[in-house]
């Protein structure tokens, strides 16, 4: 049974390859530019675009299950035309493919910033609405928008599971991420201040194992929230220098203070050619909900997520073994 993954060069990608190697199951990796992740792999490697229908159909033929993980990801206010085309469109897509080739199962990432958090004192669980006011930032509007794409998917027959992970990080991360790319600026001793808030962090082979398990036990039409563990910037800071013998920075920034500030530093970062990290979307997320509920996961797919120090020290260590830092 060939198992499909679309932006298989990805963070979630580089590890959902190897874990489905290790099944044993045959696997064919659809990326877009970079195989850097899965390079050197015993897998079917295939570079397409999503976004060109009419070339996914040869990609999907044969597949009887699709793992769609592929996405791009901002923190810009500005980036919406992008985001549209490859995760909504892009989505899209893939479910039309996934129709015509007669695909038997799609598990669609997506991500619970595509959620409404407020009201922020009650739990985030699968009841939540979509966002959709330009409020909003376009990254979670988009996914918000690919998840309605899968749902028209699901009403035509398709059996289909959505899973919303919360913020990322783990091992295999190549790119890096985001959050990847603050665990290094942490353990540089790069990061000059911190901002007040938090974020809920998950393993992506947590995320891993949990979409392996709806994929064989959840029922059609299903959705998963998949969760790790609130913790906030000043937490993580500590975490990261424990682990590192880094010293954390001592300066925290009240979020209103690093909203105003945020404009210059994003400028600044792109002058730089450097991926920015600090920008009025990325402080807003650190507002968001913090008591993201796996509850379903849980009952249905047994699903636990490790504790979030082990991730951060496999994490790195993952990095310095890669020679994305030296940790002494």
């Amino acid at each position: 049974m060939t198992v499909l993954v679309t932006g298989a060069n990805g963070h979630v990608g580089a590890n959902l390859v190897r874990a489905l190697l290790a099944q044993g199951r045959p696997t064919r990796a659809l990326f877009h530019v970079n195989r850097q992740a899965i390079e050197g792999l015993d897998i079917e490697t295939i570079q397409g675009d999503i976004r060109d229908l009419e070339s996914l159909y040869n990609i999907f033929d044969g597949a009887e299950v699709v793992y769609h993980l592929a996405a791009d990801i901002s923190l810009l206010m500005n980036s919406w035309p992008l985001l549209k085309s490859v995760n909504v469109i892009g989505t899209r897509n893939v479910v039309e493919a996934c129709l015509r080739c007669g695909v038997h199962r799609l598990i669609y990432i997506s991500s619970v910033s595509a959620l409404v958090q407020e009201p922020k004192h009650i739990p985030l669980d699968e009841s939540r609405p979509l966002v959709e006011s330009h409020d909003y930032p376009p990254y979670d509007r988009s996914k918000a928008a690919g998840e309605k794409e899968v749902s028209k998917g699901i009403q035509r027959g398709l059996d289909a599971v959505i899973i919303s992970p919360t913020a990322i990080i783990g091992p295999y991360d190549y790119k890096p991420s985001y959050f990847g790319e603050v665990l290094l600026a942490l353990a540089c001793g790069k990061l000059p201040a911190l901002v007040s808030g938090g974020s809920d962090l998950v393993d992506v082979r947590d995320v891993v194992e949990g979409v392996m398990r709806a994929e064989k036990k959840a029922p059609p039409g299903a959705k998963y929230l998949l969760s790790g563990h609130w913790v906030s910037v000043r937490e993580l800071a500590a975490m990261v220098a424990e682990i590192t013998g880094v010293s954390a920075p001592s300066v925290v920034f009240p979020k209103w203070l690093a909203r105003l500030g945020a404009p210059v530093v994003t400028a600044f970062d792109r002058l730089r050619g450097r991926q920015p990290l600090y920008t009025t979307v990325s402080i807003k997320a650190l507002s968001a909900n913090r008591n993201v509920s796996h509850e379903r996961a849980t009952r249905e797919l047994d699903y636990h997520p490790r504790p979030l120090r082990e991730t951060l020290s496999d994490t790195l260590q993952w990095f310095e073994e890669n020679g994305y830092l030296d940790i002494n």
